[in-house]
């Protein structure tokens, strides 16, 4: 069991508040992951969850159990960290091995977890070597051994990828899903990648300056962020945001010179808004209302992104069209969207309307 729940937790340093107030319920088993800037609170989140940083107020339980005050070794939580802390000079089988032989387990129970975790995590063949002879997927593969030998109630993640190029975090990332999926244990994932966090997460958990800005299943939050923020943080590249006005009625939305029906009505208010347009939801269309100054291309392969000046408003905006497109700087490109794949937000506050 590891169902954890966070009851309007804060975290101060001296006069200055850098966790505000968040609420979370983490279901048993569930795989959750914190994703923002850095600075937002995502990791002093984590820190206060495992008891490396005290709760200044609100509380944590685990299962039904206030652990707001109890030491980290008492909180059956295992956490991996960024830079994998194994110890140099053991070999992987002791790194594995070091929790439970601290614990004073007999040998043969001892020896019997660490295979099985070996097993589950293709160290069989390294458990004689020591760190400095294995790759950086390898080492991090022992440092998640070491907590899972534990059987915790829960994960903890701090950014275990980060220190891996680009193809082997992809690796890593599919290892993290099967292990999760096999293990099933309750984990929650911290990391700035956003591509990370929509891959790996049941639920995200947006954080912004210290607040859970949306919380939500990833394509949930894909389709409907909840804020300016949450739309420019969630998306490759970031949603487009142009100032607008709205209609008197609610039913379209103003952006210079072009009218653009809504799929829904906006909620009453004041006129000034911002629409957001996802790149990879603008198409082609010699009839589209949207004309576009071509300014730059990027040619990624499948995908190009157009960069181009938008009509009289001259609004940068950036179009993914596919990569069989022949575009080149200073073309005309003609776009449509489709009125239920547009997003208004209040310009003032940031939030959604529609």
């Amino acid at each position: 069991m590891g169902a954890l729940t966070l009851s309007k937790v804060t975290k101060s340093f001296g006069k200055t508040e850098v966790i505000k107030g968040v609420s979370l319920q983490v279901n048993d088993g569930e795989f959750c992951v914190f994703v923002g800037p850095s600075g937002c609170g995502k990791s002093t989140l984590l820190r206060m969850i495992a008891g490396l940083e005290d709760v200044t107020e609100g509380s944590v339980t685990l299962d039904g159990r206030d652990i707001t005050d109890e030491a980290p070794a008492k909180r059956e939580i295992a956490m991996v960290f960024q830079t994998y802390a194994l110890y140099p000079h053991m070999t992987v089988r002791e790194n594995i091995s070091y929790g439970l032989r601290v614990r004073g387990l007999p040998k043969p129970e001892i020896a019997a977890k660490v295979e099985e975790v070996a097993k589950i995590l293709e160290l069989g063949a390294l458990l004689d070597r020591r760190p400095r002879q294995l790759s950086g997927g390898q080492r991090q593969r022992v440092a998640m051994g070491r907590a899972i030998v534990r059987a915790p109630d829960a994960f903890l993640f701090d950014e275990p990828l980060s220190n891996l190029d680009a193809k082997l975090r992809v690796q890593m990332r599919v290892e993290l899903k099967e292990l999760h999926a096999k293990l099933r244990t309750t984990s929650i994932y911290v990391t700035h990648d956003q591509v990370e966090a929509m891959t790996l997460a049941d639920r995200l958990i947006v954080m912004n300056a210290g607040i859970a800005e949306q919380i939500g299943a990833p394509l949930e939050v894909y389709a409907r962020p909840a804020s300016v923020f949450v739309a420019s943080f969630i998306g490759a590249p970031a949603m487009n945001l142009l100032p607008a006005s709205l209609a008197a009625d609610g039913a379209s939305v103003h952006v210079g010179d072009i009218d653009l029906d809504l799929a829904a009505r906006a909620a009453e208010g004041p006129a000034e808004t911002t629409l957001g347009i996802r790149p990879e939801h603008l198409h082609l269309d010699p009839d589209g209302n949207l004309k576009l100054k071509v300014v730059l291309v990027e040619a990624l392969g499948a995908d190009t992104l157009v960069y181009g000046r938008l009509g009289a408003s001259g609004e940068t905006l950036i179009a993914r069209v596919p990569g069989t497109v022949k575009v080149a700087t200073g073309d005309a490109l003609a776009l449509r969207v489709a009125a239920e794949d547009l997003h208004v937000f209040d310009r003032a506050t940031g939030k959604r309307r529609n």
